[in-house]
This record gives C-alpha cells, structure tokens and sequence, in this order.
C-alpha cells in the first residue's frame, strides 16, 4: 500500500505481508543510493519479517546465545536486535540535506515519534540515559524495552529506522542478549494487554508523520 501526503517529497509504504530480512536489506540499499543521487523520493516503509536475528556494527559474539534463527549482519548500529512476526518495523529513508545535516536531532526525533504514538494508545514511554530505545513499565512494574532504534546514515542519507513490540513472541528474545543490555527485559503491547493490528498501529503513527518530519525542520504537513 503506498500514500504520499499532498506537496510532500516522502513516499508512505505499509507492506502487509512478511518481507524476508535480506529482501528488505538489499532494497533499502538500492533505495538509499537513489535518494542520495537524486532519483528516487524519501521513504517511510513500514513492514515485518519473518523470524532473524540481525546484527549491528557493534554486536559482540558473546550476545548470540542461541542462533535458532537466521543471523544477519544488518550494517546499522548498535548490536544484536531480534525481528518477527507480531513486530512492526519502521525503515526510514530520508535526505538529512535538505532537513538540518543533524543526525543526533534525527535519532531524537525518530524516538520521540514512537514513544508519541504509543501514548496514543494509552502506553507512556521513555527514552532512558546510556541505553538505547524505547522504554516502558512491564506488567511486573520493572522497565523493560518495548521499541528498538538502529540507524545508519551513509551521505547523509538515512537508512533503517525502528521497532515496536505489538505481539511478537517474546520468547524468541531469549536467543540473544538484546542490545547488548542483560538487565532489562523485553515487553509488547500485547503483554501489556493491549491488542493492536498493525493497520491500526500505522495510521496513527503516519497521522503523527507531519510532526516527525517539522521536528527536522521540513515544511510538510500532517498525514491525513
């Protein structure tokens, strides 16, 4: 499905299916050199893949502690990240040129961008100093990561972006060390009993894509 808001250069993907993680891998590639050489539109490409580990730049052997699945070296940073079913992912694609050359103002605003629509749906959470991603309050009261951030920039262009926890199997966590961080857990929506389909998890974060953007000091408006 694709959308594209009135006057705006960002081009709106949500995949219903699983893409397989090296099929995306080698599109957002291709994707990113063309926005860099000018060829092709910004893009928001929401999606999910079948179960894969996926390893950053930073990723230490020692946090693999069970490769049931397909391990992929993702060439983003940070460390080991899971990706399946029930996790909605966010790759965003955008030209940091034309929107302030300020990656760690990306990186803020991208966080804020989640974290703003999941208390859309009643959910606060949090960024928290030294550690990456998007935090919560378990069922147990403990905090515990509910959203991933992993990005890369190559000329300026960005590439890979974001997950959040709808209803995968949190179980499937346990095969790694997530972000390298053993202290804390990981929880979804669903454990904290909120049922959500992805549609509705998309359209209310694109309803807050206009915001996102305004916040790297683009003109475009609100997703309608």
């Amino acid at each position: 499905m694709f959308s594209q808001a009135p006057g705006c250069s960002v081009e709106y993907r949500r995949e219903q299916g699983q893409i397989p993680y090296r099929e995306a891998l080698a599109a957002m590639d291709a994707r990113n050199r063309a926005i860099g050489e000018g060829a092709a539109q910004e893009l928001v490409w929401l999606l999910e893949h079948p179960p894969v580990y996926t390893a950053g730049t930073s990723a230490a052997a020692a946090e693999m502690l069970d490769p049931r699945f397909e391990v992929v070296e993702a060439g983003r940073g940070g460390r080991y990240t899971y990706h399946g079913p029930g996790q909605r992912i966010g790759y965003v694609l955008l030209n940091l040129t034309k929107r302030g050359r300020d990656i760690r103002r990306f990186v803020h605003s991208l966080e804020g961008w989640v974290i703003d629509t999941l208390g859309d749906f009643g959910v606060e959470s949090w960024r928290a100093d030294g550690r990456i991603g998007i935090w919560t309050s378990d069922i147990d009261g403990r905090e515990a990561k509910i959203g991933a951030i992993g990005v890369r920039v190559r000329r300026w262009v960005t590439m890979h972006g974001f997950s959040v926890n709808l209803s995968p199997d949190l179980s499937h966590f346990a095969g790694i060390v997530p972000c390298g961080i053993a202290e804390y857990g990981v929880t979804s929506l669903e454990r904290l009993g909120i049922t959500l389909a992805s549609e509705t998890w998309d359209e209310a974060l694109l309803a807050r894509a206009g915001g996102f953007l305004a916040a790297l000091e683009n003109s475009c408006g609100e997703m309608t």
